[in-house]
């Protein structure tokens, strides 16, 4: 997975590189060449934000160990991104500004005041919706690192009963193991005893047979 998102990684590099340069030239161009080329960046803006959303799809499924350091990487490219937008907003306001002056005259540039008031208001907006997306993002991630932890902790605490049940189990085996033995111990010595008890018998009655033959003679 971190090797999707590092390839995701030179490709925005590229791509903002390329728009960085673009934005710097759009108020040095006029006519079709400059409408062209701000065409083009907003082509390229939206592919920098489809290649942010596949760069977060892929920081999901990274393991929680190693996650926190590609959101951190993620998150500056969310900041490059929006400083891009605001750039490329200001030229375009810019680049407005000089067709509407062509088109209307001194009436256009009377009004410009107005629209930076309410871009300044519209990147306000902006700034609160991207940190309300932010906020909500981090409570989705906590979330899935509570469930994964949790989940991690049930899976622990199965394998430490099963092995208590194997020791149980053991130890069960092992004292009726034991029995058993002991049984075979005390079965042997009794044998013993028997074994002895008769030998000594035998002896005692060879031996009194013995003595009663040589008293009979």
């Amino acid at each position: 997975m971190s090797s999707d998102f590092e390839t995701y990684e030179q490709d925005f590099s590229t791509l903002t590189a390329e728009i960085t340069n673009k934005v710097g030239r759009i108020p040095k161009l006029s006519g079709e060449e400059k409408t062209q080329l701000v065409l083009n960046v907003d082509k390229q803006l939206e592919e920098v934000r489809e290649l942010l959303e596949q760069m977060d799809l892929e920081v999901r499924e990274i393991p929680v160990q190693s996650r926190a350091m590609y959101s951190t990487r993620l998150r500056s490219y969310k900041q490059e991104m929006e400083k891009l937008d605001k750039d490329f907003k200001r030229s375009r306001i810019a680049y407005s500004d000089e067709v509407r002056t062509e088109l209307l005259g001194e009436d256009a540039a009377s009004s410009e005041g107005q629209r930076a008031h309410l871009l300044d208001n519209t990147e306000k907006l902006e700034r609160s919706s991207r940190r309300l997306a932010a906020g909500y993002q981090i409570a989705v991630e906590t979330e899935q690192v509570g469930q994964e932890i949790l989940s991690n902790l049930h899976t622990d605490r199965e394998k430490i009963q099963r092995s208590r049940d194997r020791l149980r189990e053991t130890d069960a085996n092992l004292g009726k193991s034991s029995r058993i033995l002991t049984a075979m111990l005390r079965r042997i010595i009794q044998n013993r005893i028997l074994v002895f008890v008769l030998g000594a018998i035998l002896l005692l009655v060879v031996v009194l047979a013995i003595f009663l033959k040589l008293r009979g003679r």
